[in-house]
């Protein structure tokens, strides 16, 4: 499909009169043609390129239909804050990673001799993320900080210095914007990196520079340099003698940091476009929220939250305006395109079916025979290709019928200039279901082997499977054979003391009580642990008699063996308005084998609020 775009002779003038002109008359196109014409148009032209829309939903949409036409693309998205404007709260670690990887990323085209990306960044942002303000880009420039093997630099000073830029010191690296240090070796997880790097030093020289897996610790590449961008976009130091400027609420005294005011556009190179998804949805939305956001601003003053002299956090409309006309922008709607745009009079809506099938399979037997290019693009493959399997139609140009497993907003005919047409068809079209909206998903940081015993703190009542309980009373080193490692340190009873290695943490837990009563230290030496196991054991070996012979007498009883999915049931599944979740995969598959086996189902379902358990339920 991409390609049948790229072969037409309006593309083609498109693309040589980007390449000449900072901005063009709008393209007019449906809204189903403008993310394939965007994918298209960043191969072509390979440069950084911003898809600017409305909302934030809108954005979520775009990045996940533009992954399926073309997977091969570097996407990312600069996500909106979740407080609004004026609203005293904190970001959330996501989405100020999610911004500052875009940053961090951008920032590197204005940096003289620093390494380019291989492939150009293409960005997704709703209005809102772009009207809020940032850190000026000169400024974030001046706080990058750029580390070299081989460099002598003291590890106290890289620490002050990536305090001063907003990362957080902490046991152990798990997310981006922590950085922590044993001895000779600093760990890190710049905003920009995808892995933490941990620095060996010999003295005070850099000897080694390397990119980690957090979760095995085991090296994913080694590196020349390593440049450190800021962590925050509001750097703390700046924010030292205003009240109540903690942590976690440093974004919303940004522009009081940061008086100058500056946006993610500031950060674009010279040669980056911007694709504008529908400019009258960008201004009603800008006016929207600027109206809101006065609203709060009175509000706020009203009731002494905020000063009557606080800063504007955000660019108006007008003023984001002025910045898009000082870069390359075109818009994909019809707010500029001409009537009759040459685009829009190429694209038109694929027909509606509703679900009648039948109809649907002699339309696309129709079109075949009239040698027209077809491409399914369903939740329903299998049903459907069994369904064209019957037809037995060969197409007269020799191009088989595509049938591909996804999910998308809508379809079109494309009309190419020798009259032949190329239609997409979706279930939008086919069954008349909207596309499954998708779900944000949460990225959890990586659990590194240290977490076993990172949130123990000294004090804590601790467990070792040898040794029994006894307090933790921190991480001490100690020399062995002239070689220092590090250990955890045990108190048991009559202040005895027990030095684990540190790779033997696993053999080491958290106490956890019947009551909230303190345990009694286990006394070394004799046999009072020993009996403690051998008692417990023997328990656990009662229970899991019982266990057995409960699941030995359900095993006899027989139930009712339902039959496997039938095409109503996959038709009812593809009708679930979400992307289901990995969760509920595993779980709707566990509970079908259940239910077809001629054993009674004993299973509990369990999850969060909204999160899908009634959707399993309702497909039993």
């Amino acid at each position: 499909m991409l390609e049948s775009i790229r072969s037409m002779a309006i593309y083609q003038e498109l693309k040589g009169g980007l390449a000449e002109k900072n901005t063009l008359p709008g393209l007019g196109l449906p809204r189903a043609a403008r993310l394939p014409l965007s994918a298209a148009l960043y191969q072509d032209l390979n440069r950084p390129l911003l898809l600017l829309t409305d909302r934030s939903d809108r954005t979520l949409t775009m990045l996940d239909e533009l992954k399926f036409w073309a997977p091969q693309i570097p996407i990312s998205i600069f996500p909106e804050p979740n407080p609004m404007f004026y609203e005293p709260a904190g970001w959330g670690s996501t989405t100020r990673r999610d911004r500052l990887q875009v940053l961090s990323t951008l920032s590197v085209y204005h940096m003289l001799g620093a390494p380019k990306p291989a492939l150009p960044p293409l960005m997704i942002a709703p209005l809102r993320a772009v009207m809020n303000r940032t850190m000026p880009r000169r400024d974030f420039l001046k706080a990058s900080r750029s580390v070299r093997r081989g460099q002598e630099i003291a590890p106290e000073n890289l620490q002050h210095q990536w305090i001063e830029i907003g990362y957080q010191p902490s046991d152990t690296v798990v997310e981006s914007g922590q950085f922590s240090r044993r001895g000779g070796l600093l760990d890190i997880w710049p905003a920009a990196e995808p892995y933490p790097v941990r620095l060996d030093f010999f003295g005070d020289e850099v000897e080694t520079l390397r990119r980690f897996d957090p979760a095995t610790q085991r090296t994913v590449e080694n590196l020349e340099r390593l440049l450190v961008t800021p962590a925050r976009e509001c750097l703390p130091g700046l924010l030292k003698n205003v009240a109540n400027a903690g942590d976690e609420l440093a974004e919303f005294y940004l522009a009081l940091a940061h008086p100058t005011p500056a946006t993610l556009l500031d950060y674009l190179p010279q040669q980056a476009m911007i694709l504008i998804d529908d400019l009258d949805r960008l201004q009603t939305a800008a006016l929207e929220i600027e109206e809101q956001a006065v609203k709060t601003r009175q509000e706020s003053i009203q009731e002494g939250i905020l000063a009557p002299d606080f800063p504007v956090p955000y660019l108006s409309w007008s003023e984001l305006r002025d910045m898009l006309d000082s870069h390359p922008w075109l818009e994909l709607g019809r707010a500029t395109a001409p009537e009759n745009s040459a685009f829009s009079q190429v694209f038109d809506p694929g027909p509606r079916f509703g679900g009648r099938l039948k109809p649907l399979m002699e339309y696309i037997g129709e079109r075949c025979r009239a040698g027209d290019q077809v491409v399914v693009v369903s939740r329903q493959v299998s049903r459907l290709l069994e369904l064209w399997d019957e037809q037995q139609c060969q197409p007269a140009d020799g191009h088989p019928i595509e049938f591909r497993e996804g999910s998308l907003t809508e379809g079109w005919i494309l009309t190419l200039a020798d009259g032949s047409k190329r239609l997409l068809l979706t279930d939008s079209e086919i069954f008349g279901w909207e596309r499954p909206r998708p779900r944000v998903q949460r990225r959890t940081a990586a659990e590194a082997p240290e977490a076993l015993y990172a949130d123990l703190k000294p004090g804590d009542w601790v467990v070792h499977m040898d040794y029994g309980i006894g307090r933790f009373r921190g991480l001490v080193r100690r020399t062995l054979e002239g070689v220092e490692r590090e250990f955890l340190f045990l108190e048991y009873d009559n202040s005895e003391q027990v030095y684990v290695p540190v790779h033997q943490a696993d053999r080491l837990t958290r106490y956890i009580g019947p009551d909230n009563d303190e345990p009694t230290p286990t006394r070394l030496g004799t046999p009072e642990w020993a009996n403690a196991r051998q008692k417990a054991s023997e328990a656990a070996q009662e229970v899991a008699r019982e266990l057995l012979e409960l699941y030995a007498r359900r095993q006899t009883v027989q139930g009712k063996a339902f039959s496997a999915d039938a095409p109503w049931q996959y038709e009812l599944e593809a009708s679930f308005p979400y992307v289901e979740t990995r969760d509920q995969l595993r779980a709707m598959g566990e509970v079908k084998r259940d239910m077809e086996s001629p054993r009674p189902m004993d299973r509990l379902l369990c999850g969060d609020v909204g999160y899908g358990k009634t959707e399993v339920a309702l497909r039993a």
